[in-house]
């Protein structure tokens, strides 16, 4: 059985492709379902984030995989196959492990190290786990993944700095306008990203936070806790009209900010610029926007240079990261491979097994006139001999260095003590 990925990310594909291929906005374990279901796979997980639309799933046939899982996203999302297909990625076995250990460990998003990555994992295992379309393949490395990312978060700093994308876009601000104090900022949306975007401004120092939601009471709680206002969702156009900086991270799966609000709010806000950061995928504001004079708009491929940045800052820290993401990714295959050979060592023990109490059995004459203490002591000494003999090819057998080695050693044990020689032949599909 092979672990096989496919997927498209902020490395691969551009943001309005990644729009267009989200899952978020559907059931994941009803999509995790379907591709479960499919002939080729009898496993998936699907992860999705702003940054990426990833399927993992266990497979005997990764070509047929990969086919079924393109006819798969082509359908779901009603996108034509040649419009994604050269910005997917594909990997297997230990190159699927790896990534999915540095997707854990926030290696791989677009600002290194941020938390809210291994909750999204944890997430995305835990619903297809809830429609039983993990098995024994994807269980073991999405539970192996959240003790590496939990293990990079103790053993390094690679999270300190940037930690989430909110971060980066306050940076991206500061970096604009020189400093924020002062400044008057619109926060659409309120929940995580926004929360944690507001509390990173009110620390810079900027003047009014207004805050707007489609639920009004959560733009209130969020104010509350940034000492920001709240105003109604339908008071946006207004608010709009006197922000000189403007984060949105919604879960709108169209533009909430289009040209015409931009335009309409022009009679209410100063001559000054505004600021827009968009950070929402899909994007809340419509590329339009970015057109109007004095509107100065940003998306979350935009962050990038922020996080290039951030990168060569912790440089050592992203070198110690990735060292424990590779130990891992070593430790946890040679324990896959391990567990591939238990029913060969198995099938050898137990033919040893069979051939001491055969012996016993034959000399059963002999052993007649011992004491039940002696009877036990001949037993006892005899399944010793037999534990010392299997120690070494069973260690051996777990330590082979890769699945094909592997493969033959366990051929050729089970042809040299016929273990398998009372078994009816079958024939595998």
């Amino acid at each position: 059985m092979h672990l096989f990925l496919l997927g498209v990310s902020h490395r691969t594909a551009p943001v309005d492709l990644r729009e267009r291929l989200d899952f978020s906005s559907g059931d994941l374990s009803a999509a995790a379902e379907q591709i479960a279901a499919r002939p080729s796979m009898t496993e998936s997980v699907v992860l999705s984030t702003c940054n990426r639309s990833e399927i993992y799933t266990a497979t005997m046939d990764p070509a047929r995989a990969r086919e079924e899982l393109v006819s798969f996203l082509s359908d779901y999302h009603h996108v034509p196959p040649q419009t994604f297909q050269p910005h997917l990625f594909a990997l297997e076995n230990s190159a699927a492990v790896a990534h999915l250990f540095r997707v854990a460990a926030g290696l791989d998003s677009l600002v290194v190290g941020e938390p809210q990555i291994l909750g999204q994992v944890k997430d995305a295992y835990q619903s297809s786990a809830s429609r039983r379309c993990v098995g024994p393949v994807l269980s073991n490395a999405f539970r192996w993944s959240f003790g590496v990312g939990k293990r990079v978060r103790t053993e390094t700093a690679v999270g300190e700095g940037a930690v989430s994308v909110s971060f980066a876009a306050v940076a991206l601000a500061r970096k604009i306008f020189g400093h924020l104090n002062g400044r008057r900022v619109l926060v659409i949306g309120a929940g995580e990203i926004s929360s944690l975007t507001a509390q990173h401004l009110r620390a810079q120092g900027v003047g009014d936070i207004v805050i707007t939601s489609r639920t009004h009471a959560h733009a209130e709680a969020l104010a509350g806790e940034v000492a920001g206002t709240a105003v109604p969702w339908d008071g946006m156009t207004n608010a709009l009209g006197s922000a000189d900086i403007v984060i949105t991270a919604t879960g709108s799966q169209r533009p909430i900010v289009t040209r015409p609000h931009l335009e309409a709010s022009k009679g209410h806000r100063r001559t000054a610029p505004v600021f827009i950061i968009d950070i929402a995928v899909p994007r809340d504001v419509d590329p339009a926007v970015g057109e109007i004079e004095q509107v100065f708009l940003y998306n979350i491929d935009d962050l990038q240079s922020i996080v290039e940045e951030n990168l060569s800052k912790r440089a050592a820290e992203v070198e110690r990261a990735e060292s424990i993401v590779n130990e891992e990714v070593t430790k946890f295959m040679a324990w896959q491979r391990s567990r591939s050979a238990v029913p060969t060592i198995v099938a050898l023990r137990q033919r040893f097994e069979a051939i001491r109490m055969s012996e016993l059995q034959r000399l059963e004459g002999k052993l007649g006139p011992l004491t039940p203490e002696a009877r036990a002591r001949v037993d006892d000494v005899t399944r010793l001999i037999v534990e010392k003999l299997l120690i070494e090819p069973t260690e051996q057998l777990k330590a082979l260095p890769d699945e094909e080695t592997q493969a033959a050693y366990t051929e050729a044990i089970n042809r040299l003590f016929k273990l398998q020689q009372d078994e009816p032949e079958t024939k595998h599909s």
